[in-house]
């Protein structure tokens, strides 16, 4: 009954803690379509130039304009997207003339596939090398360590993308160089992405780790002989999970919108192809339906990494107990 309870109680607080985020996405929402509203309406340039070409006609181009609304005042064009974001309708691309929803559910999964195979390949390496480096600190494997990670995280992932390309693609063959039709295509663009991560992971656990293992009470539960492995994992790890968690959070919203150069590189049709045909179009549509989802995407990571911490944490959880 007591463990009943204690569930019951823990699953209120997360609630509460939950409703109370998904409430600040509302001005945070707002705040980012107005920015990007703001500085798409000021971006010189004439949509319906740059759509129909250099040698189109003027008076076809005026129409274009006019038939997206590009003449209308400001606060008309604003206020016509946010009727349509309520209605989760972005509109039509100018380009393609598709609705902008399916556009982005056809190429969501591409870069949610790369973030996701990305972090975990970066969680995987970085974090085991990084409390192994930070428990046997000084050793060959901590030197070793560290000099792999400011290495691999001084690497311009584009690089490293295309050195992958020419090795294992163009000279070994084993690997597909682009697309994203099966699981294969995934593995360059995930090594590639991951690794400069993976390092930054490498350094932030073990600074975590280095700090939490000098604490006393460390030190105080290897006096009473508690196994090595017990003090690493459940007392030192456990409690260095915080700001590792917090990194991994950033890195990862981070990856849903910053895998523009690994899309283009491995030719990937996901949100950041996209997005930077939009901007170099006008596609006013079609660059704020994919701004809005990346920042839902966002703060939704960022509201798991905070319910997370609510779980670890008990004196997080204290504040929203009242």
């Amino acid at each position: 009954m007591a463990r009943e309870h204690s569930a019951k109680k823990v699953g209120g607080i997360v609630y509460k803690f939950i409703i109370k985020r998904l409430l600040l996405l509302i001005p945070v929402l707002f705040g980012v379509t107005l920015i990007i509203f703001v500085f798409m309406s000021i971006t010189p340039g004439n949509p319906g130039r740059a759509i129909l070409g250099a040698t189109a006609p003027e008076e076809a181009v005026v129409a274009f304009n006019e038939q997206i609304g590009y003449y209308d005042p400001f606060i008309v064009r604003y206020g016509r997207f946010i009727t349509g974001l309520l209605r989760f309708d972005f509109g039509t691309s100018y380009t393609s003339k598709t609705s902008v929803v399916e556009e982005i559910g056809k190429r969501f999964t591409v870069t949610l596939n790369i973030a996701l195979f990305s972090m975990l390949f970066a969680v995987l390496i970085g974090v085991p090398l990084g409390i192994l480096s930070a428990v046997k600190q000084y050793s060959a494997a901590d030197y070793i360590s560290r000099v792999m990670s400011i290495t691999l995280a001084a690497i311009p992932f584009f690089w490293l993308g295309l050195m992958m390309i020419f090795i294992f693609a163009l000279k070994l063959r084993w690997l597909p160089a682009y697309g994203a039709a099966t699981i294969r295509h995934y593995v360059l663009p995930t090594v590639a992405l991951g690794i400069p991560y993976a390092a930054r992971q490498l350094r932030m656990t073990r600074s975590c780790m280095l700090e939490t293992i000098r604490q006393d009470y460390i030190r105080t539960a290897r006096a009473k002989g508690a196994f090595e492995q017990t003090v690493v994992w459940r007392h030192a790890f456990k409690n260095a999970l915080l700001p590792i968690i917090t990194m991994i959070g950033m890195q990862f919203g981070g990856l849903l919108g910053g895998a523009i150069v690994t899309e283009s590189v491995f030719s990937m049709q996901g949100l950041g192809t996209y997005l930077v045909a939009g901007i170099r179009t006008l596609d006013v549509p079609a660059v704020m339906g994919t701004v809005v989802v990346l920042a839902v995407a966002f703060c939704l990571v960022m509201l798991i990494v905070d319910v997370l911490y609510a779980l670890i944490d008990p004196r997080i959880r204290a504040r929203y107990t009242k």
